[in-house]
């Protein structure tokens, strides 16, 4: 009896995953966990292993195709098992349907490259289903699977041309790339074209709390080696207490609904040579300081290693993203949909200034950049949103009461 080898699940927003590519071929040996092919999802990559040992008999999910969650993506057994058609995924060619004709309106101008009525359109069961779910004429959709096949995610992005003359782009977001920095193509394609991103900038002095961190370390009576007074735990604790007064920044908004949250789960954008991964640290409003610093330690070592725990990938009601360490002062962050805010942060400043007594002083600058969906909130409120997080940075011992 063939043993499957199944899409695994990597994080509780899950759906589906694409393989990447298969590292062993039809016919191969393979050993008891060892890696038969890679597979992506929104967050990540992962090798995906043999669960026995045997001959791959047959790959259901070529290279480049989409699978739900828990399905079967390939074969395990002997080497001249048959494999029964039962076993075999559903067929996903099919004819392209033919259009009622109609007295009622012109027919649309045909892109160049529509599919000639008659062709075999090649589409994934799922894609298919959600196709029929909103009323998509498939045959309109250039797949970006493998062999040209069409996926829930090319569906799911589908604009008619007659409708938007972006459909090209969105349909071809990632054209070219493969794996997790295709999926972040079309993540961060769809979340330009469907939020209206606004980004606000501003210094917060820190001079104080740098003083500060150097008169708790000096006092604590203690090493603190659980990042509590990191910049980066200083800086979350501040963006958590905001955000507990700002309902609309630490929400969600999906499909015209809004969610907000009386909880907290901070993203922290991790950069890796593939790409951007936000870990999550969820309900980071009830730790203290060296639980916050420690558990924010704990996920960017472990995503950095590849070793976070799946359901640490997901489920973030704000997002903080720093690019502090390669000397950038301002810029632009993109929202991490379905998020409504992301904070941005730079690399510190010194900068001189004249304080009361007309005296030249060095001050101590962190360039801040605050982006948010206007759909969802104004600019006043998202002004003063920041301003908070300002406010706790430059009056620290708020942080610690």
């Amino acid at each position: 009896m063939a043993t499957e080898i199944i899409m695994p699940t990597l994080g509780l927003t899950m759906t589906e995953g694409t393989v990447d590519a298969w590292l062993k071929d039809e016919g191969d040996q393979v050993e008891k966990g060892e890696a038969v092919c890679t597979i992506s999802s929104e967050k990540l990559s992962q090798d995906v292993e043999a669960p026995e040992e045997g001959t791959l008999i047959k790959i259901l999910v070529p290279t480049g195709e989409v699978a739900p969650c828990k399905d079967a993506i390939g074969l395990i057994g002997e080497a001249a098992e048959e494999v029964s058609s039962e076993t075999e995924k559903e067929d996903t060619t099919e004819e392209t349907p033919k259009e009622e004709p109609s007295d009622k309106r012109t027919e649309p101008v045909k892109p160049k490259d529509e599919k000639a009525k008659g062709d075999r359109i090649f589409i994934t069961p799922l894609a298919r289903k959600v196709a029929k779910e909103k009323g998509i004429d498939y045959s309109q959709i250039k797949g970006t699977g493998g062999n040209g096949r069409i996926t829930r995610r090319d569906v799911e992005m589908f604009q008619p041309q007659e409708e938007s003359v972006t459909a090209t782009t969105v349909t071809s977001a990632g054209a070219g790339l493969t794996g997790m920095r295709k999926t972040i193509a079309q993540r961060m394609t769809s979340s330009l074209q469907n939020t209206a991103q606004v980004t606000i900038q501003q210094k917060a002095d820190v001079t104080q709390l740098m003083a500060f961190r150097k008169e708790i370390k000096e006092n604590a009576g203690m090493p603190l080696t659980d990042g509590q007074m990191s910049i980066t735990t200083l800086l979350s604790k501040a963006t958590i207490l905001a955000l507990q007064v700002t309902p609309k920044m630490n929400a969600l908004y999906h499909d015209g609904k809004l969610e907000e949250f009386a909880e907290v789960h901070l993203g922290m954008a991790v950069a890796l040579d593939e790409g951007l991964i936000v870990p999550v640290v969820q309900n980071a409003d009830k730790m203290t300081l060296t639980e916050l610093g420690k558990t924010l330690n704990d996920r960017i070592e472990k995503t950095q290693q590849g070793t976070l725990e799946s359901e640490n990938y997901s489920g973030s009601t704000f997002t903080i993203t720093n690019l502090g360490k390669g000397g950038a002062e301002y810029f632009t962050p993109i929202l991490n949909p379905p998020e409504t805010g992301i904070l941005g942060v730079g690399s510190m400043l010194n900068e001189l200034v004249l304080d009361e007594e007309g005296q030249v002083v060095q001050n101590q600058k962190l360039p801040l950049s605050l982006t948010f969906d206007h759909q969802v909130i104004d600019g006043a409120p998202a002004a003063d949103f920041l301003g908070k997080i300002i406010s706790y940075l430059e009056n620290p011992y708020s942080l610690i009461l």
